[in-house]
Formats: structure tokens, sequence, C-alpha cells
């Protein structure tokens, strides 16, 4: 009898995302959200808000030990400082390239359809940004007083710069430090079978966190800023699909089919939690074993680009820039749209790493050109639903790069690339638990134990 073909992960965390969103709409345009209900209290805020939380909090809890280990393992694996280097060089330049593009194109986009042109929309929210931190700040804070204080905190400026020190001091040591580079494998490995295990909920967790977000927002808001909701996506799109894939062929040579195909798994999470740095666990996998990128590059590429790689909020702040300016009347002309694009740029990198970096990247642009800062309130409603489409953009970005330095660098599997089953997990064999391993670790356990 042929056996009946299982549902691979992707489809059940769509198909949670999608059951999500239905359950979501129906608890808020019933009316059923409201403040202080049943529903509101035990399911929305309750059971929704519980297993979101708890399966966002699992995968940042991988984040540090898997970037540090990865990192080092990567490191250790280029086994040249140069190239290394060159590794770096290409990185940042590519993700900085890619923000002005997209930041460039939301505003030529966004200023074309002339949104918020007319509108006499009031704020209903107040809103006082974060202090972002000057920008020599940023550069000595790279340099962590404290390593493992910066591991508790989550820093990843100073924890990618700790982990490849490490990884440079091991390969100086040579031979002596062989134990302790192995030991790193072994941990890196462990962290990302750590990875499967967790992803093996994500359908129901993924279900949660959209259900939860879609009952709050509902369609009333997105009905109000209909033209601001709707060039930012656009734009998105058009970033994602267009140019990035442009930059990828240009650049590897690649077939951008191939890779839309290969980083939906990767997108879904980074919609589903609005977090890069959360999302790293997944990226890192998605490309290394989906992609065939290899890890020495993509240790390196997938933490440094979800600490820097701004795509998605580079064209949140070109679109709301234009909104807001054509709604107070002030008219920032070539210069001051020059002005925007810089500043958006070298704000990326400023705010690397800063909670709430997209409205501090905002506020900062705002102030730059002149623009009230309290006009920020005007989008805070509908910022929640486009963080988790522009965190999906800028995830996408990383995984670019990364495949295009690595294809540069004479490290991609051009194998694994094109095998459109590559990587996919099956979850009953992904925490498959080996028996006679399992028993033979009982037995040496047991002997230890009746020996002391």
């Amino acid at each position: 009898m042929e056996q009946t073909k299982k549902v691979s992960l992707t489809m059940k965390v769509v198909f949670g995302m999608i059951l999500g969103i239905t359950i979501g709409l129906a608890i808020n345009l019933s009316g059923l959200n409201v403040i202080g209900s049943f529903t509101n209290t035990y399911i929305v805020d309750g059971a929704f808000y519980v297993i979101g939380k708890m399966f966002v909090n699992a995968l940042k809890m991988l984040v540090v030990p898997l970037v540090f280990f990865s990192l080092i393992c990567g490191v250790c694996g280029i086994g040249n400082i140069k190239t290394l280097g060159r590794v770096g060089s290409k990185s940042f330049l590519l993700y900085m390239l890619t923000t002005a593009i997209a930041i460039a194109m939301a505003i030529s986009l966004a200023a074309t359809v002339g949104i918020g042109e007319g509108m006499a929309l009031e704020s209903t929210s107040q809103f006082s940004a974060n202090v972002a931190p000057p920008l020599t700040d940023v550069f000595i804070s790279i340099i962590p007083t404290n390593p493992v204080k910066a591991m508790a905190n989550g820093d990843m400026l100073p924890l990618i710069f700790y982990s490849i020190l490490a990884g440079i001091s091991m390969l100086m040591v040579g031979r002596k430090a062989s134990r302790l580079i192995e030991a790193a494998e072994v941990a890196n490995e462990v962290m990302m079978k750590m990875v499967t295990i967790v992803m093996s909920v994500a359908p129901y967790a993924v279900f949660a966190l959209i259900a939860k977000a879609i009952a709050e927002l509902g369609l009333d808001l997105l009905s109000q800023l209909a033209g601001y909701v709707m060039v930012l996506f656009s734009a998105l799109m058009l970033h994602l699909f267009i140019t990035l894939m442009i930059v990828l062929k240009v650049f590897s040579g690649l077939s951008p089919s191939i890779f839309i195909k290969k980083i939906r798994d990767a997108q879904v999470f980074a919609f589903s939690t609005a977090s890069s740095n959360a999302t790293i666990p997944v990226t890192l996998r998605t490309v290394i074993e989906r992609m065939g990128v290899n890890n020495s590059i993509a240790s390196f590429t997938v933490p440094f680009g979800a600490t820097i790689n701004m795509d998605g909020t580079a064209i949140m702040q070109g679109v709301a820039t234009v909104f807001i300016a054509n709604i107070y009347g002030v008219d920032l002309g070539i210069t001051g749209y020059l002005t925007v694009i810089v500043m958006s740029v070298l704000a990326s990198i400023g705010t690397a790493g800063v909670p709430g970096v997209g409205l501090i990247m905002l506020s900062m642009v705002f102030a730059q050109v002149g623009l009230p800062i309290e006009g920020i309130g005007l989008i805070l409603g509908v910022d929640r639903l486009m963080d988790m489409i522009r965190t999906a953009v800028n995830v996408s970005g990383d995984a670019v790069v990364s495949t295009i330095v690595a294809k540069s660098e004479g490290k991609l599997d051009m194998t694994t690339y094109a095998n459109p089953n590559a990587g996919l997990i099956n979850v009953d064999e992904g925490l498959h638990i080996n028996e006679a391993f399992e028993l033979e670790l009982a037995n040496t356990l047991k002997k230890t134990h009746d020996q002391s």
C-alpha cells in the first residue's frame, strides 16, 4: 500500500498563518475582542499571547550560542584572515548598496503616487522618540568590556566582534586549539539540531502570533491609512521581487526563481516574529542547508546582516517621509530627499542593535529634514503589521547578500542550490533519537556511577 504523502513543515506553517489571519479577522470583525471580554482576556491576550511569546523567546534563546559557535566555526573554516576581511568588506558594501537602492525607490514611488496630499488626519497617539546613540559610541561599543554581559544582553555587534576574535585566536594557536575547534563544531551541530526541535512547533506558534496581531489590528486602521499602506506594501514587494532579484542575478548569475522558493521558510518566520535577530537561527539554517552557502560565509553574513541590513526599514522611512511631508504641506525638494537617503543609510549603521530601531531611525530622519516628529503618531497604528512585512524583506536581503558573497568566494554548493528538496525539514526524522546510542550512553554513565 502506498504511504500517504506527509505535509512538509513549510506548508504546515503556511496553513497556520492562513488560519491565524482567518481567526484573527473573525474575532476582530465580530467585536469579540473588546477589552475585558472573555475572548480578549483568555484567548487573544491569554492563550495566543503566551504561545506566541514562548515561541519567540525560544528562538531568541538560540541566537547568542548559535551566532557564537557558528562564527567561530566560520572563521576557522575560512582559515585566512585576509579572506575574512574580504568577505566582511563585500558584505558591508552590498548591504549598504541594497539599503540605498531601497529608500531611493521608495521615495520615487511615494512621490509619484502623491500619498497624503489633501488629507487631514489627526494623530490619535503621541510619539516620543528614544534617543539614538552617537555614531562614536556605536563604534566604541563594538568592543565589549564584558563579553559575557554582551551575550546576556544579546548585543549583536559586540558578540560578532568577540566571536571573530576568538576564532582568529584559535587559528593563531594552531594545533593545540584543534580540540577546542572540534568542540565548537559539535556545539554548532547541537544548536542547529535545537533549531529543528523549536521549529517543529512553529505551525502552532505562527497561528497564535498572527491571530493575535490581526485580532488587535483589524481592518479599520488599514482603511484609514489605505494609501500609505498600499504604497509601502508595493514598495516592499518591488524591492523583494525585483530589486533584490536583479542584484542576485547581476552579482552571482544564480536563478532568482529558485531563491524565492527556498527563502520562504525564513520569510514566514520573519513575518511572524517581526524580528530579524529572532529569525537568525531559521535564516542561518535556510541559507546553509537550503541554499548551499558554506557555514564559513553564512555564519558571518547572516548575523551581520540582521544587525545592519535595513532594506525594509529604509523603504518604510522613504514612504513615511513623503506621506508625512505631504500631510503637513512641507516641500522637501531634491535636496531634502537626498538628505533622507544619506541619513537612512548612515542610521542603519548608527542604530544597529537598538530596540525599536525603525522608529528611532525615522525620528532621526524627520529631525534632519525639518518634519514634526509627532507625525510618526499617524502611522503607529499600522506599524506593527508593516513591521512584520518589512522584517521579511530584511531577512530576504540577508540571504541574497550571503548567497552572492558565497558564490564570489567559491563557497556555494551549486548542487544544493539547484536541488528543490535540499534542506527540507522532516520533523519526524529531525526529532528522532538514536536508540542504540542512547543505550550505549546509559551503560557508560551506569559504569561510571558504579565505579564511583
